[in-house]
């Protein structure tokens, strides 16, 4: 007895492990903000009123444009797919074949020989698909700018991190914008991002509700022969 419950404690020990990594959203490496030029403070120069470094820029263009800086990502999303195929098609063929003569001149149906013959076929085949998708997504999310290419685009990259009651949820978005395209508050539309990738995916009790178990997912992948 003192055996079997060891052995549903060691079982139940990676259980609680996972439920205690849960609890901590996890950051991808390949999402980290890049970090911008460290700034040093310019050594102050005596013997002048206004000093190299120090001056106060009251009107400046608040949109990103170096390594470091960040933006607002508006997430504006929307795909609907739709296609359908109709085949229908029939084929008939007949084929008939008499009673040959032999040499041109004797009929062996005279003396009650018939080798008429004949063939048909017909073949009918008709077939009706359909498929329907819709998806859809809006938010926000804040990135940073990792990288200024040579034409002066940004290659922008960034992940937020929620963790809810029940699991955590995570965003990611990375891709190339143009700086003429970033609105004056310092954001830009999903849309307008070049290879973009965005991913919205989760972990938790709700995640693992709405995936199909391993024995399930057997009998709808291609493994399976019927």
């Amino acid at each position: 007895m003192k055996a079997l419950n060891l052995f549903i404690l060691v079982a139940l020990l990676p259980g609680c492990a996972m439920m205690d990594n849960l609890s901590k959203p996890r950051h991808d490496p390949e999402y980290t903000p890049a970090q911008p030029a460290s700034y040093q403070t310019p050594k102050n120069n005596n013997g002048s009123i206004y000093q190299s470094g120090y001056e106060v820029r009251l009107f400046e263009d608040i949109r990103a444009r170096r390594i470091g800086d960040i933006l607002t990502i508006n997430l504006v999303e929307k795909t609907n797919s739709k296609k359908q195929a109709d085949t229908d098609y029939k084929k008939d063929n007949s084929t008939s074949i008499s009673t040959p003569t032999i040499l041109g001149i004797l009929d062996p149906s005279k003396f009650g020989l018939n080798f008429n013959t004949g063939l048909t076929s017909a073949s009918t085949f008709a077939g009706e698909s359909e498929s329907i998708q819709n998806n859809s997504l809006s938010g926000s999310i804040t990135v940073s700018v990792v990288d200024v290419l040579p034409n002066g685009y940004l290659k922008i990259r960034g992940e937020k991190r929620v963790r809810l009651n029940q699991g955590n949820e995570y965003i990611r978005v990375s891709g190339i914008i143009r700086p003429t395209d970033i609105n004056p508050d310092n954001s830009i539309e999903s849309t307008k991002i070049a290879d973009a990738t965005i991913m919205y995916t989760g972990e938790g009790a709700l995640a693992d509700a709405n995936k199909a178990g391993w024995f399930a997912r057997f009998f709808i992948s291609a493994v399976f022969p019927f």
